[in-house]
């Protein structure tokens, strides 16, 4: 006998005709092709990807194009950049096909074994002039117990969704990455600005030390003073104009750019988000663990596990088996075509046991991880709001009180240097004082728009894009 798969693609409603009499197979066909794959919850989430690949494929065209991706502009907008990275970065695409592969695998979930046809026949016959030659046709098609098939299909659509869940969690870490990046280019520019300006400041300062000591009202070490604090600001400058340019090789290597390419500066100032009261913690704890993917995506995988486990429980029901054939050898014509039934006999139990087995602590596994994971929700939620009140608090001290006082603080110095009530000292101390002052403030604005980003990463949102804009 020689076993040969028959698809079902390729043979349909094919009949085998037995001695005059026609059995048709079309049902047989019919069940070996039937998938899930046809399911309303199927037919979505290929709609959903299709859409996704739809808008990668379109990032991908625009990838070079970056004009239109806002970065040749004259400032970089942070929503710009994150939709950028978005749209090019290979990550993204990654996790793109690790969806499809899910969703090819319900495809394929479900579905019959393939029929099988059987052919043998007699070599002594071939030839002999004593017997016609003899040969047997068959063709069989196992069909697994009711429920088998549709347990398989719920743990693969269950997969798919976690897959894409899985997917959706990755955008938005990659959204957290991009801002702060953008962050800290902020800060580096900002940096470099505070810097060259009190570069002119000690020059202001070291030229009226200089006078001082002509008039006989300053000693020698002043000026010397001055040039020493320029040297040290030069040398600041250097180390801050090469971390601005490992930043900035950093953000393209996000954008899949050349890591030597330029980017627009930063905006002046960053824009000061609404800090949430102190009556919503508790509504945005609730919206985070309803839109968190990490958390959608355990609960989805127990699903899966769940259902894994019921289709093993289901594999101790018998599959049945049903075949017809014809043979020539039979000298009664009524006898050469037999169809047949047939069950498996599932007494081996050790291999269905492991798998339930398996199946369950996978399910209790996933649920256990959903549940650290909303407890985990809560707390950054509410981590991530608090930090952002420190934040707005910190910033007022700054505009309120450090930055007047600080340069308050350095114009009583050089006056008082001019009148000689004070030593030359005072000022360089007060200097140091405002620039330190001064990047602290633009530090804190910035570790302001990360908790943001933060706060919305924590949220289930798409960091540094706007509420409509944050559905992947």
């Amino acid at each position: 006998m020689l076993g040969i798969p028959l698809f079902c693609r390729r043979l349909p409603a094919c009949p085998l005709r037995a001695g005059g009499a026609t059995v048709g197979f079309g049902f047989i066909f019919a069940s070996g092709c039937a998938t899930t794959a046809g399911s309303a919850s199927y037919e979505t989430a290929q709609v959903e990807y299709q859409r996704s690949a739809q808008q990668g494929s379109q990032g991908s065209q625009s990838t070079r194009d970056d004009t239109a991706a806002g970065l040749k502009a004259n400032v970089l907008d942070r929503g710009a950049y994150v939709r950028a990275v978005l749209e090019r970065n290979p990550t993204v695409e990654s996790a793109r096909q690790g969806w499809r592969a899910a969703l090819a695998r319900v495809k394929g979930s479900g579905s019959h074994e393939d029929p099988m046809i059987d052919f043998g026949f007699a070599p002594l016959s071939i030839g002999s002039s004593e017997a016609r030659f003899g040969y047997e046709v068959g063709i069989s098609q196992r069909l697994p117990w009711f429920g088998k098939r549709g347990f398989e299909a719920s743990a693969a659509e269950a997969e798919a969704n976690a897959s894409k869940s899985d997917y959706e969690a990755m955008k938005r870490d990659l959204a957290l990455s991009a801002v702060v990046l953008y962050d800290q280019y902020f800060i580096a520019v900002r940096s470099i600005e505070i810097n060259a300006h009190h570069v002119e400041l000690v020059h202001a300062i070291r030229d009226a030390a200089a006078a001082q000591f002509r008039t006989g009202r300053a000693s020698v070490q002043d000026p010397l003073q001055a040039e020493t604090q320029l040297a040290h600001l030069e040398h600041d400058a250097a180390t801050l104009a090469s971390q601005r340019d490992v930043t900035v090789a950093q953000m393209n290597e996000l954008l899949h750019r050349a890591p030597g390419l330029p980017l627009p500066p930063p905006p002046a100032e960053l824009v000061m988000p609404a800090i949430p009261g102190s009556g919503e913690t508790d509504h945005l704890q609730s919206d985070a663990i309803a839109h968190r993917s990490e958390i959608t995506a355990a609960h989805q995988r127990a699903q899966g596990a769940q259902a894994r486990a019921a289709g093993a429980d289901r594999q101790s029901y018998p599959d049945v088996t049903v075949s017809t054939s014809y043979s020539s050898m039979w000298d009664m014509p009524e006898h050469r075509w037999m169809v047949g039934v047939g069950l498996s006999l599932p007494i081996l139990t050790g291999r269905r046991a492991g798998a339930s087995d398996e199946a369950q602590a996978m399910h209790a596994q996933f649920e256990a991880e959903a549940s650290r994971m909303t407890a985990a929700a809560r707390t950054q939620v509410f981590v991530a709001v608090n930090k952002l009140r420190e934040s707005e608090q910190v910033i007022g001290i700054f505009e309120k009180r450090l930055v007047p006082l600080a340069h308050a603080q350095l114009d009583a110095a050089r006056a008082g240097f001019t009148a000689s009530q004070n030593p030359f000292m005072a000022v360089m101390e007060a200097e140091n004082n405002l620039r330190s002052v001064e990047l602290d403030y633009q530090i804190a604005r910035a570790e302001c728009d990360r908790r943001t980003a933060e706060l919305e990463r924590a949220l289930g949102r798409i960091p540094g894009l706007d509420a409509q804009q944050d559905k992947p």
